[in-house]
C-alpha cells in the first residue's frame, strides 16, 4: 500500500460524497414537488450510499495502517500516531501477560507493524527494526553481499552466463551469424530461521525490565550467528547455501580454489596469486574474508622487500587492508588447518545474494516449560552464490 493509493482512495471518497449530495438533493426536490420520490432515484441513492460507505471504510483502514510518525501528512490529509502507541502498548502487554484482548488489538493493526499478516504483526515496528539493524551490524556477509527483501517464498533472478560474439568485417565483406547469448534462471528460496529465548514470568512481570529491548537483543544475537554460519558453510538444505560448499573449478557452478602449497599455511606469494586470480572487474570491489586465527597468521607475512602485506586501518571506521584490499573478520570461516578453505576474496555484492522475507513472528508460550515463558520467534531468509566468477577461495594445502 503506497501513499499514492491512500490519496486516490480519499479522492474517491470525496467524489462519492459529491455524487451522493447531488442525488440526495434531487430526491428532496421530488419529495417537495410530488410528495414522494421516484423509485429510480431512491435506488440510485442507495447505490451511491453503499459506495460511499465502502470508500469510507477503506480510507479508515488505511489511516489506521499508516498511523505512524514517519508518515506525517499526505497532501493535506493528516494521520494520527495514536495507533503506534496503542500497538506498542498492546505488544508489551502481550509479551508480559499474553492478554487475548491485546492480541486482537495487535491483529487490527497488522499493517502498522510493517510486516506481513501471517504472524509478523505480533512484532512492533521498533523491535523489528532493532533486530534487523543488530543483525546487519554483526554480519560481515550482510555488509558486503547483495541483500533484497521480498514478499514471496523465493527470489527468481536471471543469470547471464555467456558473452556475445563479435568479429571484424569490411564495407563489402560477407558477415555470418554470431552466437546468441543465453540466459538462465536461478531461484533462491527463503528458509525459516527460529529462536526461542525464555524468561521467568516473574522477570517479565517486573516493570523495570524493558521486555522489548531484551527480546530484540536475544533474537538478533542468535539470528545473526545462525545466518553467518549458513552464508559461509550452509548446505542449502533447509538453510541458505554457503560460499564454501561448491566444487572447486572454473566452470559455472564451481568456485576456484587456489592452493597455498603448504599444509595449513598461506604465504605472501599465494595471497598475491589468490587476489590476481579475480577478474579485474571484480578485483576493484573485492574484500578478503577470514577467521581471526587466519588474520593473526596473515599479519606476520612480508613481501620480498621485508614490508608487511597487512595495513591496519588507522582512521576511525577504516578497515584493515591486505595489499590495499579491505579485510573482514568472519568467525565462521575455517581456522587454519590442512586443506582448510580459510581465505575468501571477491566482490561479494556481485557474488552472493541474500534474500529476506518480510516479517518477523513472535509466539508466546507460557505452558510447556513453567515457570518460564518461551518466545518462539521466526524469520525467513535465504542466500546463495549467483556469480561464481566473482569469488575465489584459498585452500591451505597442495
Amino acid at each position: 500500500m503506497s501513499i499514492t493509493e491512500v490519496k486516490a482512495r480519499v479522492d474517491q471518497l470525496g467524489s462519492a460524497w459529491e455524487q451522493f449530495k447531488k442525488v440526495n438533493d434531487q430526491r428532496l426536490k421530488e419529495v417537495e414537488n410530488k410528495g414522494a420520490s421516484d423509485p429510480l432515484t431512491d435506488q440510485h441513492l442507495n447505490r451511491v450510499n453503499a459506495k460511499l460507505d465502502e470508500y469510507k471504510e477503506r480510507v479508515n483502514k488505511m489511516e489506521a495502517a499508516l498511523s505512524r510518525p514517519s508518515f506525517g501528512s499526505v497532501s493535506g490529509y493528516k494521520f494520527e500516531d495514536s495507533a503506534v502507541s496503542a500497538h506498542k502498548e498492546a505488544f508489551c502487554n502481550y509479551l508480559r501477560k499474553g492478554v487475548e484482548g491485546d492480541l486482537c488489538n495487535l491483529e487490527t493493526k497488522a499493517l502498522s507493524a510493517a510486516s506481513d499478516p501471517d504472524g509478523g504483526y505480533l512484532v512492533s515496528p521498533q523491535i523489528s527494526e532493532t533486530i534487523v539493524k543488530a543483525i546487519f551490524e554483526t554480519s560481515p556477509m550482510r555488509k558486503v553481499a547483495n541483500v533484497q527483501t521480498i514478499s514471496s517464498d523465493a527470489l527468481e533472478i536471471l543469470q547471464d552466463n555467456s558473452e556475445a560474439v563479435a568479429g571484424w568485417t569490411t564495407e563489402s565483406g560477407a558477415v555470418s551469424d554470431t552466437a546468441t547469448p543465453t540466459l538462465a534462471k536461478k531461484s533462491i528460496p527463503v528458509h525459516e530461521l527460529y529462536a526461542q529465548p525464555k524468561a521467568t514470568q516473574k522477570l517479565i512481570d517486573d516493570s523495570s525490565v524493558d521486555i522489548e529491548a531484551w527480546l530484540a537483543e536475544k533474537i538478533s544475537d542468535i539470528f545473526s550467528k545462525k545466518e553467518n554460519t549458513a552464508f559461509v558453510s550452509g548446505d542449502g538444505v533447509g538453510k541458505p547455501r554457503g560460499i564454501l560448499t561448491y566444487t572447486s573449478g572454473t566452470s559455472w557452478g564451481e568456485i576456484e580454489q587456489v592452493a597455498s602449497g603448504s599444509n595449513g599455511v598461506a604465504t605472501a606469494d599465494t595471497i598475491i596469486e589468490l587476489y590476481y586470480s579475480l577478474k579485474e572487474d571484480y578485483a576493484v570491489n573485492a574484500s578478503f574474508l577470514m577467521n581471526r586465527g587466519m588474520i593473526e597468521d596473515i599479519r606476520q607475512l612480508k613481501d620480498t622487500t621485508n614490508q608487511y602485506l597487512w595495513n591496519p586501518g588507522l582512521a576511525v571506521g577504516a578497515p584493515d587492508t591486505l595489499m590495499g584490499v579491505p579485510v573482514l573478520q568472519a568467525a565462521d570461516m575455517p581456522v587454519p588447518a590442512t586443506d582448510s578453505l580459510s581465505i575468501a576474496v571477491g566482490d561479494f555484492k556481485a557474488a552472493y545474494q541474500i534474500v529476506d522475507r518480510t516479517g518477523v513472528r513472535v509466539l508466546r508460550d507460557p505452558f510447556t516449560d513453567k515457570p518460564f515463558v518461551k518466545f518462539y520467534s521466526t524469520k525467513r531468509v535465504g542466500g546463495d552464490v549467483v556469480n561464481f566468477e566473482a569469488i575465489k577461495l584459498m585452500k591451505l594445502g597442495s
